[in-house]
């Protein structure tokens, strides 16, 4: 992984988690909520595809179908997890 692999990594992250918030719309919470869980999911599905030994759209040794998808899985279930309700009595 080299230095401007990893930061154009984390600025198409940071893009999906700011679409992401912008489709499903919130506050700066769920800016930041969306924006680390996408964080956390692209790398997730990168290091998973350089483990697994996957190609699928790769720029240079940045593996971004599996980042993307490793985002896409972490951003959908963030959301849903996050729409449960705490009831107080």
């Amino acid at each position: 992984m080299t230095i401007p692999s990893a930061i154009l990594g984390f600025f198409i992250s940071t893009l999906y988690g700011a679409l992401f918030h912008l489709w499903k719309d919130g506050g700066l919470f769920r800016l930041v909520f969306f924006t680390v869980l996408s964080w956390l999911g692209f790398w997730a599905g990168h290091f998973s595809a350089e483990v697994l030994k996957i190609s699928l759209m790769d720029i240079g040794p940045l593996h971004l179908g599996m980042a993307t998808l490793g985002s896409a899985v972490f951003l959908g279930l963030g959301h849903w997890l996050s729409l449960v309700k705490v009831e107080r009595k």
